[in-house]
């Protein structure tokens, strides 16, 4: 087990506060968990504490990038898109203003803290905002490359990071671009197209069919707006199944961007694995992933149950 995202994104701005001084971060009293304390300790007159006022954070972030900095305002992804949703929308969205806001702390794998605290509708709230960029990266290498990306994009960016360390799948060679999806497998009966901690599920799915024969190709979708178009339609001509899986309702995230490019498309038969209208709930991460359907073996079967 690697990293969790949460870390490599401490990391990463640090790093990268190093070779920018435009870059400034902000928190609501949780840096210690959202990992941004990396960044407060070389730099402490670039870090800003807010407490618990997620609203002034996110216009003061707005503030500072129409002053010309980059700012990064970070809080768990419950409070940062649901609590201050209104602020992100108008203040940062409508304007166009240069802000990141970067969630940790997302979906089921927050566990033991509950279903109060995990987040399964934030990439929706965030993909549906007009100039809104949302990353989900998948491991500690590719959150460093999200980081990066983020810095270098003129507008506003959602990046969704998590609290449990993650599978190294990627490495510093794997190419990172905004937008296109990573081929990590090739097959030719179906496609899983994951995205975040389902990827590396996604690719034991993939394992367990070919011990059955069939072939699974595997897609990470470290982004999920603006989304691939182009893979989606090509696999969509080439297999005979496509299975998105996701840490996040099925409602609004990665298996709604691919139905609503699928939708007229002649082709494969088409299953979401996420989180099927239900709240979470308290638990360990890998029993509550259990619980939910967020399983390879649940991934495969939906496989051969479209095939």
């Amino acid at each position: 087990m690697g990293k969790s995202t949460r870390e490599a994104y401490g990391e990463a701005l640090a790093a990268l506060g190093a070779e920018n001084e435009k870059i400034v971060v902000m928190d609501a009293d949780l840096s210690g968990s959202t990992k941004t304390s990396t960044f407060r300790k070389a730099f402490p007159d670039r870090f800003f504490n807010f407490g618990i006022a997620e609203a002034d954070l996110v216009c003061a972030a707005a503030g500072f990038a129409f002053s010309g900095y980059i700012p990064f305002a970070s809080t768990f992804a419950i409070f940062g898109t649901g609590r201050a949703y209104e602020q992100i929308r108008n203040t940062v969205a409508y304007t166009g203003a240069n802000v990141k806001i970067a969630c940790t702390h997302a979906g089921l794998s927050v566990g033991e803290d509950g279903g109060s605290h995990q987040a399964l509708e934030d990439i929706s709230l965030m993909r549906a905002l007009p100039g809104m960029t949302v990353f989900v990266p998948c491991d500690a290498a590719e959150t460093r490359k999200a980081v990066k990306a983020a810095v270098e994009i003129d507008g506003p960016v959602y990046l969704r990071l998590s609290r449990p360390g993650t599978d190294d799948i990627t490495d510093e060679s794997t190419p990172f671009v905004p937008g296109k999806a990573s081929v990590l497998r090739e097959g030719t009966d179906a496609a899983i197209f994951a995205t975040g901690l389902m990827v590396s599920r996604a690719l034991k799915a993939a394992e367990l069919l070919e011990q059955e024969g069939i072939s699974a190709a595997v897609l990470n979708f470290h982004t999920i707006k603006p989304i691939d178009t182009e893979a989606i339609l090509n696999y969509n001509g080439k297999v005979r199944a496509i299975v998105t899986a996701e840490e996040h309702f099925t409602v609004g995230g990665l298996g709604s961007a691919v139905a609503e490019v699928l939708a007229g498309h002649a082709g494969a038969r088409f299953d979401r694995v996420g989180v099927e209208d239900r709240f979470g709930q308290s638990g360990k991460p890998d029993d509550l992933f259990r619980e939910y359907g967020l399983t390879a073996e649940n991934i495969a079967a939906r496989v051969k149950a479209l095939l």
